[in-house]
């Protein structure tokens, strides 16, 4: 099969799932050969995330493709939120070329948000008072990359748990390094964004970056 052929192909069977499930049911095709800031391709019920054509990928995925690109795997029936706190089940499904190279990624977000809801009522109205998961997940997907950048700070500034301007040159050393092995640099220019919210320079990100920890 042709690239082209497959593309086709992914965008056909985006559109029979969609169909088939429903507006809940968003699927994506992304085009992992270009930028990560720019993957999506093909998109049907686009709504449940308020992505669209040429938004990228998810935290996630930036995740998996940093930490083990050679080797990454589908991952089935995972649970993520979108920014507004809508309650996600989720397949991410990745396709390579005859080389074995990364080339596509087939993602499927259905909105469960309604029947965790429902469930949770149906609960309280047997009496069943054991612990419950609420269904949600750590994974946010965001509707373009700047916003997931955004998150990814948020997060790193988080894990050091101090305001940027009280952070040392190894509190700043741990964030930068936690938003390398999330994959934060893989979007474009993640580097300028970075070096302006730790207020140093594209030299000092980048011995950050390689300093142990």
């Amino acid at each position: 099969m042709s690239a082209r052929e497959q593309d086709d192909f992914l965008k056909r069977l985006a559109k029979g799932i969609s169909s088939l499930f429903g507006a809940n049911c968003e699927v994506t095709v992304h085009d992992l050969r270009k930028g990560y800031e720019n993957t999506i391709v093909a998109i049907e019920n686009g709504q449940v995330t308020g992505r669209r054509v040429g938004d990228g990928s998810s935290e996630l995925v930036l995740r998996a493709l940093k930490e083990n690109p050679e080797n990454v795997e589908d991952n089935y029936c995972y649970h993520a939120r979108t920014k507004d706190g809508r309650i996600l089940k989720s397949s991410s499904i990745y396709l390579r070329d005859k080389k074995g190279k990364l080339v596509a990624l087939f993602g499927i977000n259905y909105d469960v948000t309604d029947l965790v809801m429902a469930r949770h009522a149906l609960e309280a109205a047997i009496g069943d008072n054991g612990e419950k998961d609420d269904g949600g997940g750590d994974v946010t997907i965001t509707s373009n990359v700047n916003d997931l950048l955004g998150q990814l700070i948020a997060e790193a500034d988080q894990f050091v748990a101090k305001p940027v301007a009280m952070m040392s040159k190894e509190d700043k050393i741990r964030a930068i390094q936690f938003l390398n092995d999330r994959g934060a640099f893989l979007i474009k220019k993640a580097g300028d964004k970075v070096s302006r919210h730790y207020d140093i320079s594209k030299y000092t990100l980048y011995n950050y970056m390689g300093a142990e920890e």
